[in-house]
């Protein structure tokens, strides 16, 4: 699963599709949607997660991570295509709703390849949308095979304090993607001491059943691997004491989803 930086291309000017600002690549990903991943970490978040272990990616602008084509993207892809053939391209973050016209035109260019249709999922927070003007998000949408959508908390009080940020904007692009039947992997991450309830579980549960279109769920427990990243950035650590979550408790919390769900859709 190497992570690799690519550097800015000699011909960006040229590219007839709209430029993106990446972070990194990883060309062998295992854990970013179904088969084996090309995954595009892009540059830029608008969200302030506690147990984030990619802070390096929150930065926006013109001089934040990589300028790059689609052409090179693409270029990198199909230069490995053989690996993918089970799994597709993953964009990832960051967040790459941030970035809609050229996830959109990425996913376009992979739908489009005479070698073949390229599965694409977008792994997002759903903050960055906007449900007050949609369309900018409809040519994303309209090339997006799966999304990966990342609900940080059930509640508005303990969303707010987990990640500095209303859950409202992510609530109505779960309802976007379900009016679309996009198919949706719920991602959970179980952070002791602010969602490693049942009740808070349960919640979230009860929070995702109107969605039909979720077609899977993934309940992450959370680690400490990020915290030499915040040291090396010189960054306090938000989370400094919090202990990696007990994995042997995920069953029992990833349970209590699926009761809330059955609860509340009344069965």
């Amino acid at each position: 699963m190497a992570r690799i930086q690519l550097d800015a291309h000699d011909d960006i000017q040229t590219s007839q599709f709209a430029r993106g600002r990446i972070h990194s690549v990883e060309t062998m990903g295992t854990v970013d949607g179904p088969g084996i991943r090309f995954v595009v970490f892009t540059q830029g978040c608008p969200m302030r997660c506690l147990y984030c272990h990619n802070p390096d990616t929150w930065e926006t602008g013109a001089h934040a991570g990589t300028e790059v084509t689609v052409e090179q993207l693409v270029g990198e892809f199909e230069s490995n295509r053989q690996f993918y053939r089970n799994g597709g391209i993953t964009v990832s973050g960051g967040e790459p709703l941030l970035q809609p016209e050229f996830l959109a035109d990425l996913f376009t260019a992979m739908h489009a390849r005479p070698a073949g249709r390229v599965h694409t999922c977008l792994d997002s927070c759903g903050y960055a949308f906007d449900p007050e003007h949609p369309e900018r998000w409809a040519r994303s949408l309209d090339e997006t095979d799966l999304v990966l959508l990342d609900i940080k908390h059930a509640d508005p009080e303990g969303h707010r304090a987990l990640t500095g940020r209303d859950p409202a904007r992510i609530l109505a692009f779960g309802d976007e993607l379900a009016r679309r039947d996009i198919p949706v992997v719920i991602r959970h991450v179980i952070v002791p001491g602010h969602t490693d309830t049942t009740d808070e579980c349960e919640a979230l549960g009860r929070l995702i059943a109107p969605w039909r279109n979720v077609a899977g769920l993934e309940m992450l427990p959370y680690h400490t691997l990020g915290v030499a990243k915040y040291e090396q950035l010189g960054i306090a650590y938000p989370l400094a004491g919090v202990p990696e979550m007990d994995k042997a408790r995920i069953p029992e919390l990833r349970q209590a989803v699926l009761r809330g769900m059955k609860a509340a859709r009344g069965r």
